[in-house]
């Protein structure tokens, strides 16, 4: 899957689970409990095993709709991270949780991964006090994430950050001065995304 830029709650209605934790999609979720399409209420009865390479794909396309990644970006992602020391899917979410869009939505300055992503291609957040517009860096442990001064006071970032009521404990969030700190490289339990990056990693080598 490429980069959405579609209706969210669409692609959420097809994998049939919350992918972006916002209340209205939850709510969309639980009242057209089907996929979309024409067809959708009559696929929610139907039963039968999906194939090992259908939840593979399902879960691969699942991770490039969380982040906001593209095929080809989470593929060198993955050649990376089986590169890397350690288990290759923790690795892997760990390469993923470090961009810079993906902090700046977990950090509270936008409220969705989307939104953030702008907020960066935009030039309005800074890394060390640098402007810094590329989504995909990967942020540092003890590099200081902050906004601009002008989109510091914007309405929209400041009401994401007042309704953001968790930050994950590898950020240290100032909500006064509007600036999170990457304490360290976080562990696969506080990703809180809702993949089997095994499958992912199976999905991967299953075309080496």
């Amino acid at each position: 899957m490429a980069s959405y830029h579609g209706p969210k709650a669409k692609i959420q209605r097809r994998f049939g689970e919350v992918l972006v934790p916002r209340p209205k999609y939850a709510r969309i979720l639980e009242k057209r409990a089907y996929p979309p399409g024409e067809h959708g209420k009559d696929k929610q009865f139907r039963s039968g095993r999906r194939s090992d390479y259908g939840m593979q794909l399902s879960e691969k396309q699942k991770v490039s709709f969380i982040y906001n990644v593209r095929e080809g970006q989470l593929r060198r992602y993955f050649m990376k991270a089986r590169k890397m020391p350690g288990n290759t899917g923790a690795n892997l979410l760990g390469l993923l949780e470090r961009r810079l869009d993906n902090l700046v939505y977990r950090a509270g300055f936008a409220p969705t991964i989307w939104a953030a992503r702008q907020l960066v291609g935009h030039g309005h957040v800074l890394v060390n006090g640098q402007r810094l517009n590329i989504p995909s860096y990967q942020v540092r442990p003890g590099e200081v994430l902050s906004l601009t001064a002008k989109m510091s006071k914007n309405p929209h970032v400041m009401e994401s950050i007042e309704s953001n009521a968790y930050a994950p404990q590898y950020l240290t969030v100032d909500t006064g001065s509007k600036s999170a700190t990457f304490t360290r490289i976080p562990e696969r339990g506080e990703i809180q995304v809702p993949v089997d990056e095994q499958l992912v990693v199976e999905f991967y080598n299953r075309l080496a």
